[in-house]
């Protein structure tokens, strides 16, 4: 009896070692198996719909952009991946407010002065009344390393620069030490950039004297140009582009047609301002969908990419099928790829977060409310961020080249194991030439601050920007699905998912190296 005991108990005891055998874990997933979802037909048939005339250039708030997020929503709902913010609502909220012509009035030295006749506002500020008794004279108005007019504290003061950038006596530019002139003449660019440094630097009134430009821009800026803010985010600094009635107010000289100061001065003078906002409130949206890490829930990385467009002008549609419709597509595809996965019972090891912003057109406004006013999840937890902007076409500069290329921006500003790895995923999996000509600090299109990632940057989050490059149809009716390369958009998706599925799924989250190296050596 013991002995007929013991064999069953043998034959049990093998058996369920076999039993446990077949019950062992499946080999690690292929990400190139997944990424065999990712296909050509797919996101020609999404962009056709996405970029069609249908969602009427999906400019921030109109029917158009309902329809949109509506058809961002439907996918993510058929692929079964949830929403963060719980239920069936993928929609965060994102308050704006259309800005109409303020109401100003403005004297120097007695002298009454007419809104847009003299002068305008550039942004949109806060309320308020401001008698002032001197102005000081900050000349460009730049603060780089190699030239700097703030050499006083402007701090809670009212100040004047010129538009342009100094030279060198021999006609060269003082910045760059070439005829090349930087961002700091850049008609777009210089305003961004002085603006930034002036509010950074406690400024409370900038007189931006460009007579180049003043008449032409006046009457657009001066007429309520319907500029959208996020609500109740109004500038604490006043931003006025000036005329030559402002300069010769406070000259004293009704020739004049500069200021007969230099940096630094200070001029005395007796000048009373009022600013009276007007605005009305728009509804828009961010778009957000997940999947929840199997290790490491919370961690996090954010694919992102724009949703919006800039509509309809003049009676013509603007599709915006590669800005960005074709960067809103990829991400459907990447996560129609990770949620493969998860069906395999091999998800990500960290959450991936989906997120189509809206509002970029309009100031990086949607990104800028994720990041600064409502990040549904914590940013020190967030890993990376990897922004999908224009992939859909080719740089006329590049067209006698490979055409199989993608320009990225800012992997290394932050951290180099990001770029490191960046590198090592594309020469692994799909072998695309990396162009890094948009990267240089000096880059006057500065790019790195001109969609959604930056927002992610600028608070310590490393980030990859994917691009194109600009062409003949940007921001152009002619910007049209016919004219999206589907084979590069389908390889540039691959890229990013790859990279997306190795940062996702490495032991050791991505590190903002860079920052911490500059925070501890004090470069």
């Amino acid at each position: 009896m013991k002995n007929i005991l013991y064999s069953l108990a043998i034959a049990a005891l093998v058996f369920s070692c076999k039993s446990q055998q077949v019950a062992a874990p499946a080999a690690p997933i292929n990400p190139e198996d997944l990424a065999t979802t990712i296909t050509q037909d797919e996101l020609r048939e999404m962009l056709y719909v996405y970029a069609s005339d249908e969602f009427e250039g999906r400019d921030t708030g109109s029917p158009g952009q309902k329809k949109a997020i509506d058809y961002l929503k439907k996918h993510y709902v058929d692929l079964g991946i949830p929403s963060p913010l719980g239920g069936d609502d993928y929609f965060q909220e994102v308050p704006l407010e259309k800005a109409n012509a303020p109401e100003m009035s403005m004297s120097i030295n007695g002298q009454s002065l007419e809104a847009v006749t003299s002068y305008v506002a550039v942004v949109s500020s806060a309320d308020g009344d401001l008698s002032i008794e001197e102005i000081i004279d900050m000349g460009y108005g730049i603060d780089s390393e190699k030239y700097s007019d703030y050499n006083t504290d402007v701090n809670g003061k009212v100040i004047v620069i010129r538009s342009g950038e100094p030279k060198n006596d021999d006609g060269t530019y003082v910045i760059t030490g070439s005829d090349a002139a930087s961002k700091w003449s850049n008609m777009r660019q210089q305003f961004a950039a002085k603006r930034d440094i002036a509010k950074e630097k406690g400024a409370r009134m900038v007189l931006f004297y460009y007579p180049e430009i003043y008449d032409m821009v006046a009457p657009r800026l001066g007429g309520g140009s319907g500029r959208l803010g996020i609500k109740g985010q109004s500038e604490s600094m006043y931003m006025l582009l000036v005329n030559k009635d402002v300069v010769t107010a406070l000259s004293g000289n009704a020739e004049a047609d500069e200021l007969p100061t230099n940096s630094g001065d200070i001029i005395k003078t007796s000048m009373n301002f009022s600013y009276k906002s007007s605005s009305k409130s728009v509804a828009s949206e961010n778009v957000i969908a997940y999947i929840k890490g199997s290790e490491k829930p919370d961690e996090y990385v954010i694919i992102s990419a724009h949703l919006d467009h800039v509509g309809v002008e003049d009676g013509q549609i603007y599709n915006g099928a590669d800005d960005d419709g074709s960067g809103s597509v990829a991400i459907l595809e990447i996560a129609e790829a990770f949620q493969e996965a998860v069906k395999k019972g091999q998800g990500p090891k960290r959450s991936v977060v989906f997120l189509h912003v809206t509002a970029e057109e309009k100031g990086l406004l949607g990104s800028r409310y994720y990041t600064d006013n409502d990040p549904v999840f914590p940013l020190q937890n967030t890993v990376a961020n990897l922004n999908i902007d224009m992939i859909g076409r080719i740089d006329p500069k590049r067209e006698s080249d490979n055409r199989n290329y993608v320009y990225l921006i800012g992997s290394d500003k932050l951290s180099m194991e990001l770029h490191n790895l960046s590198e090592k995923i594309n020469a692994k999996y799909t072998n695309i030439e990396l162009d890094y000509t948009f990267n240089d600090d000096n880059d006057p299109n500065r790019f790195y601050y001109r969609s959604d990632h930056y927002n992610f940057a600028k608070n310590n989050i490393p980030i990859i920007f994917y691009f194109n490059g600009t062409h003949d149809d940007y921001h152009r009716p002619t910007d049209t699905v016919d004219k999206i390369e589907y084979d590069l958009l389908t390889n540039r998706t691959k890229l990013i998912f790859h990279t997306a599925w190795e940062i996702a799924n490495r032991e050791g989250r991505i590190t903002a190296d860079k920052l911490e190296a500059t925070a501890g050596g004090g470069n």
